[in-house]
């Protein structure tokens, strides 16, 4: 009990001292401006909470809750400044002539002055809660500063898809938490696939009485290497479940927009009514390749992942369907935006469909790329009337972009370009730039099972981070078309809400400060090396999952040399580095980093530095190798 005391203690001060030494405070995302004052504010139980306008008291309610839980003490609540009083006044006045989002925050010796409204208002209070140290002697003692923030985009996403695997609707509002904690503001909630059809729509039951359950799901690494586990896997949300979530995010200024995939991804609708495909008599997957022992008849929501030549067919049946479906969809979300997919849907059924092939000359359509640009713009133009923009995947720039679609650039850069020079709205999410964080984060074999390896690229906070997301080759007067940035987490592989949780952090926090802060305000090495390990110890002393980063100062590969100088510091705020010489793994048998040391390498040896960092409660690293080199010719990295 005596030891966790001390390293809690140790933790408590470590904190302290990265969020005082910082130039940003600790804050992420990076304000647009911030300056450190003389002096201090020093928060105890004689400060008074002044919040005149009714509609900032939810905002006041946070932070009083907030101090309670930091210093352990409320502050009294006044609708008026008392002349001499110590205080944290929240007002709108003044707000109107921030930019949209923006707010304000000036701290002196004898006051904080938090200047915002609505969204602005809400997201102040989080950098304010950030930027407070731990308490001492009951009382918090705040940096006097001036803080001025706004946004750089208006679009800052994080996906989730909840079709391949299911999560509960508190787990979505706990991931709705992280998002506000770091100032994004659209949830894309991916709720149909081929996988499973995982919201309920009352005019068609059996989307969820049968496409929301799979008779089992692929052991291992796609295509599989055991055939499929044969244990049924099911799972929706009522409409009611929607509606809280809906709520839930509302109250934290997070817009929901739901997926309701199209024309492709259609395999748990159309198990559910076989009607909707090209050939309804046609089984989904039978015979000597099929994921499940022995052959199964008809329709099947699929157990495997990848893409299937299964998809909608473009007939009035189907899009009365739709209609139906999206009727639903639009009185749970008031969002101004409907996800309708629009990704990966292959041609083939569509080809050998003679319904098809007489539809593409009936419309006097070029091909199947042409058919399915008459689909999507079909069912854009239903939206529309329905006062909704739809929003797709880049393919639905083949055959023709829909006249008012935004384009959600993820197959690398060259959609979004296209799009923006088209003059439609993007969001940028290419994988290639880091931005699928179901990607693993390095090609250590420590890592889990994820889909990398399937598709080229890790995904890690340094790479996320380094992203811009308006591409240099745009004209000035197009790059305004670039709305916005989204994190996307595609759970083929990731069967818990735990590992959900290990695979967006940190790289939820760089996605946050591309998205919010300002161009000429990045700086990664602030951010890597003072901001992100206060912010990942808080995680790690709240029982958060999270990828643990190596040390800082420390790459993989090969150093060649005869002498080498190893300096390298913590990743996470009160962490410990381990190491060894002797090529056998590190862990807290072995030699504990606590200086730079210098290691000498004979002629024509090579010696492997090994390191493992340990936080506070216990969670590690992946091992991280770098080969030190003079001259050995047997040296391999993996």
């Amino acid at each position: 009990m005596k030891k966790l005391y001390f390293l809690l203690l140790i933790s408590a001060f470590s904190l302290t001292v990265f969020a005082q030494s910082d130039e940003n405070m600790g804050i992420i995302p990076v304000p647009a401006s911030i300056k450190k004052n003389s002096g201090q504010f020093v928060l105890d139980k004689t400060v008074v909470l002044v919040s005149a306008e009714a509609t900032n008291a939810k905002n006041a309610d946070l932070l009083n809750a907030f101090i309670v839980s930091k210093g352990g003490f409320a502050l009294r609540t006044e609708k008026a400044l008392t002349k001499g009083q110590k205080a944290i006044v929240l007002t709108a006045v003044g707000a109107d002539d921030l930019p949209a989002e923006g707010y304000s925050i000036n701290i002196s010796t004898n006051e904080i002055k938090v200047v915002g409204k609505d969204a602005g208002l809400f997201y102040a209070i989080q950098s304010l809660m950030q930027l407070m140290p731990e308490k001492k002697n009951d009382k918090i003692t705040i940096q006097a500063a001036t803080i001025k923030d706004y946004p750089r985009f208006g679009y800052r996403g994080l996906h989730l898809d909840v079709a391949r695997h299911f999560y509960t609707s508190s787990f979505v509002k706990k991931y709705i938490d992280r998002m506000a904690a770091y100032k994004l503001n659209t949830f894309h909630w991916h709720l149909t696939d081929d996988q499973g059809w995982r919201i309920e729509i009352k005019k068609y039951p059996k989307l969820t009485t049968i496409g929301a359950s799979r008779n089992g799901t692929i052991v291992g690494n796609y295509p599989g290497t055991g055939g499929t586990d044969e244990v049924p896997y099911k799972g929706h949300y009522t409409q009611e479940e929607i509606k809280e979530v809906v709520a839930y995010a509302a109250s934290k200024y997070i817009t929901v927009v739901p997926e309701i995939e199209m024309p492709g991804h259609a395999s748990a609708a159309i198990a559910a009514y076989p009607e909707l495909s090209c050939f309804p008599e046609r089984d989904t997957w039978v015979g000597e390749n099929a994921p499940w022992s022995g052959t199964r008849k008809g329709k099947q929501v699929q157990q495997t992942w990848g893409v299937f030549d299964d998809v909608f067919v473009p007939s009035e049946n189907t899009f009365k369907f739709l209609e139906g479906v999206l009727d639903e969809v639009i009185t749970l979300f008031p969002s101004k935006y409907i996800h309708i997919g629009g990704d990966e849907c292959p041609k083939a059924y569509w080809k050998e469909s003679a319904f098809c092939q007489q539809l593409i000359k009936e419309l006097n359509l070029k091909d199947e790329h042409g058919l399915q640009s008459y689909f999507i713009q079909r069912m854009e133009k239903y939206l529309n009337a329905k006062g909704k923009s739809i929003i797709g995947w880049d393919e639905i720039l083949e055959g023709g972009l829909a006249p008012n679609a935004t384009v959600m650039s993820w197959r690398g850069v060259d959609g979004g370009i296209e799009a923006a020079k088209l003059n439609h709205d993007v969001i940028m999410t290419p994988g290639s730039m880091g931005l699928y964080f179901d990607h693993k984060s390095s090609a250590s074999p420590d890592e889990p099972l994820t889909i990398s390896g399937l598709q080229s690229g890790f995904s890690n906070y340094t790479k996320v981070y380094n992203y811009d997301p308006v591409p240099s080759v745009l004209p000035a007067e197009q790059k305004k078309f670039v709305r916005g940035v989204q994190g996307n987490v595609w759970t083929e592989y990731i069967e818990s809400a735990e590992k959900v949780e290990y695979m967006i952090l940190p790289k939820m926090l760089a996605l946050s400060e591309i998205a919010w802060g300002q161009l000429d305000r990045k700086n990664l090495t602030n951010f890597t090396e003072e901001r992100l390990p206060l912010h990942l110890a808080k995680l790690d002393g709240a029982g958060t999952n999270y990828w643990v980063p190596t040390p800082i100062g420390q790459a993989a590969g090969i150093l060649n040399g005869k002498e080498h100088t190893i300096s390298l510091k913590t990743p996470v705020a009160g962490a410990k580095i381990y190491y060894t010489l002797d090529n056998y793994r590190p862990t807290e048998t072995g030699a504990l980093y606590t200086a730079p040391f210098k290691v000498n390498v004979p002629e024509g040896k090579k010696k492997i530095l090994k390191t493992v960092v340990i936080t506070p409660t216990g969670k590690r690293s992946v091992v991280l190798e770098t080969v030190l080199n003079n001259g050995a010719t047997d040296v391999k990295t993996k």
